[in-house]
Parts: structure tokens; sequence; C-alpha cells
């Protein structure tokens, strides 16, 4: 199944050249030195149709997000393959240059974006695990909710949607614009036309975040977490001020790295979080809003 390119983000990724591992004979000056540390090479990014050829890409991907969560990542990769009428994967642009090889193809994928109803897919595995882990964590880190959490959960009246947005930490967050632009007018035309993910009434995300060691995780105390917490996706804070529930969980005891190739924390030791947020659908337009105001190309 072959993926037809949707359209195309541009987004320049700062490259820093290596130092020479040996000083000596250099003739190369400081100031050169400098620009060449400086130097920004131009990279393409192409957002695609999701196809059978991304299985590997968006389960590594999901790996990235669930780490050693019960949750069967192979289900869930397939599930977001057959339903490709939603969602897109990032690629590098095609370098037209003949140096092109197949067999990367599976490498391929920087990153992607797509909805899954959970209301619609109740009872199958990995659906019933996402909501598990979510229940099961907010009884832990804000047991207040827990009980609301459960109802909206299992309100078939009221569908929730789970999305999931990924990508590597060297792609720029402009490329989000696009993607979730796109995302939201194909969840519009698949209202229109009865498919799968057309219609929610809130939306679930689950976020890469990191805190700074030694800093208490708060939900309770209103704008004390949004103090603390750096996401790895810089355009979840804008979800993050819409959500009507939220929440925090450490995964340091899985091995996760905090990387994020934006900032720089003067080698602060910061803990890895996974944060939970509820987000009614109403309340998506005031997020894309945000989205444009500060992720404009």
């Amino acid at each position: 199944m072959a993926s037809c390119t949707k359209r195309r983000a541009t987004e320049p990724r700062r490259e820093e050249s290596e130092e020479s591992e040996s000083g000596e004979g250099s003739e190369v000056s400081s100031e050169e030195s400098v620009e060449d540390l400086q130097e920004e090479v131009q990279v393409d990014f192409e957002a695609h149709t999701i196809s059978d050829n991304d299985y590997n890409g968006i389960k590594r991907l999901l790996l990235q997000l669930f780490l050693k969560a019960n949750v069967n990542i192979a289900e869930l990769a397939g599930i977001i393959i057959q339903q490709n009428h939603v969602g897109s994967v990032i690629r590098q642009a095609e370098i037209l240059d003949g140096s092109s090889d197949e067999d990367d193809e599976d490498d391929d994928v920087f990153g992607f974006i797509t909805v899954l109803n959970l209301t619609e897919r109740k009872g199958t595995e990995s659906v019933e695990q996402i909501k598990e882990l979510v229940q099961s964590q907010c009884e832990t880190h804000h047991q207040s909710a827990a009980e609301q959490l459960d109802k909206i959960l299992n309100d078939n009246s009221k569908p929730v949607s789970f999305l999931i947005s990924e990508r590597f930490i060297n792609v720029p967050p402009q490329i989000s614009l696009p993607l979730h632009k796109q995302l939201q007018a194909e969840l519009i035309d698949a209202q229109k036309t009865n498919k799968p993910c057309g219609k929610s009434h809130y939306y679930l995300m689950i976020s890469k975040a990191c805190v700074e060691v030694g800093k208490k995780n708060k939900p309770q105390q209103k704008g004390k977490q949004k103090e603390e917490l750096l996401f790895a996706n810089a355009e979840d804070e804008f979800f993050y001020e819409q959500a009507v529930m939220k929440f925090s969980y450490s995964v340091e005891e899985e091995t996760d790295s905090c990387l994020s190739g934006r900032w720089s924390f003067s080698d602060v030791p910061m803990k890895p979080l996974r944060t939970v947020m509820l987000i009614p659908a109403d309340r998506i337009n005031a997020v894309m809003d945000k989205l444009k105001e500060y992720l404009s190309i």
C-alpha cells in the first residue's frame, strides 16, 4: 500500500559540526569555528498518509510513549494503520539523488499523529489497557478525580478519543500546526461520512514531560504544575491549558531518558513523566488558535 504526500512542512534543523579530536596543526580561526557551529542545514519534512510500510516506525514511537506499560503496542500500531482515513506520518522529504534505499523505509517515520476513538473500540485489548493505565495512575496521583474519569471513559453517550502525537526530538514543533489542522479536517470529514473517529466529546492525551528533580508535582494546586512541567512536544502546553482534568506520573524507573533537543537544562537533573490530559472537544478550536499564534511559519 503506497503512501501519498498530503502536504509539506519545511523547517530548518540546526546541525552542530563536531570539533576536531586533535588541535595540532589546525589553521582554522576561532571565528570560522563559531560559524561552523552555527551552520544551519535545511531539512524538508513531508506528511504522508499512513500506510502498511509505517508499522515498525509507528510501533517504535509508541514504545517511546508507553515504555514498559502493559499496552499491546503491536495491536495498537495495527489499528492506527487500519484506520488511515485519519492521521499522518512525518518523513524526511525524498532526496532525488538516486541514493534512496527501499530497505530503510521502516526508519523513515520521524513522527505521526492520529486519533483512536476509545468508545467505538471498547473491548479491544490495547484500548482497554490504555484506559486501565490512565485510571490506575489517576487513582494513585489524582484520587479525587478517579471516579469522574471512570464515568467519562465508560459513558457511551459521550465518546472519548485518544489523541496521539509522537515525533523524534529533531523534528521542529512548527510541523505540529499543519499536522493538527489536517487531522481536524479529516475528523470533520469522518463525522460527515460516518467513519470511525468522527465524533468525540473528549480527547484524552498522554504527553511526555519532565520536571526538575526536587520539585514536587502537585496537580491539585492550580497553576503550580504548569510552571514546573517541560513538555517534550512544545505544543502540548496549549492542550494542557484547556484540559479539565490533568495529572502526571513518573516513568523514571522505566529507563526513560528525558531528551529534548530544544532545551538546555544546564546539567539540572530532570525527572521523566507522563502527563495525562482530558480536553473537551469544544475547546479544540481554542487550542488551534494558540497553535496558529505561536507556531505559524
